[in-house]
């Protein structure tokens, strides 16, 4: 999606038009996540794109989406890493690949009918269970 590659089964480049990248313009009206679903829902519909969008094709895209994401971290040192949002050219290039992976995820969820956020409350759930507050009183969160 954010490559330059041509048309492709997915959701566009990930900037709106009229919007320079970083734009702000959109934040005083944010979409919620189940608007964003059926957007991206249409926008495939439109496009026919239906068959293309199975579990694998949507997880294989996902999973090349989050490399693309790597990618731009590769060989940055810790220190230039913390600092990529500094960078317009970089933080532009971060956002862009985020909402790709982001776009592929939801896109996942709703062709197998999973409610991403009801799903992450459960995940976190169980990791609370599975990965107790430390018994010495420290709070890794105020340190």
């Amino acid at each position: 999606m954010g490559s330059g590659r041509g048309a492709e089964p997915g959701t566009g480049s990930g900037r709106e038009p009229g919007l320079s990248p970083g734009s702000d313009q959109r934040a005083a009206e944010r979409p919620d996540l189940a608007a964003l679903q059926r957007r991206l829902a249409e926008f495939a519909a439109v496009r026919r794109w239906q068959p293309y969008h199975t579990p694998k094709n949507l997880a294989v895209a996902l999973s090349v989406e989050a490399s693309e994401l790597l990618e731009i971290f590769q060989w940055m040192t810790p220190e230039q890493a913390a600092a990529v949002m500094d960078d317009e050219t970089a933080a532009h290039r971060v956002r862009d690949e985020v909402a790709d992976v982001m776009a592929y995820l939801l896109q996942f969820c709703e062709v197998l009918g999973i409610d991403v956020l009801t799903a992450l409350a459960a995940k976190i759930d169980r990791n609370e269970l599975r990965f107790p507050r430390p018994m010495d009183g420290a709070d890794a969160s105020s340190e």
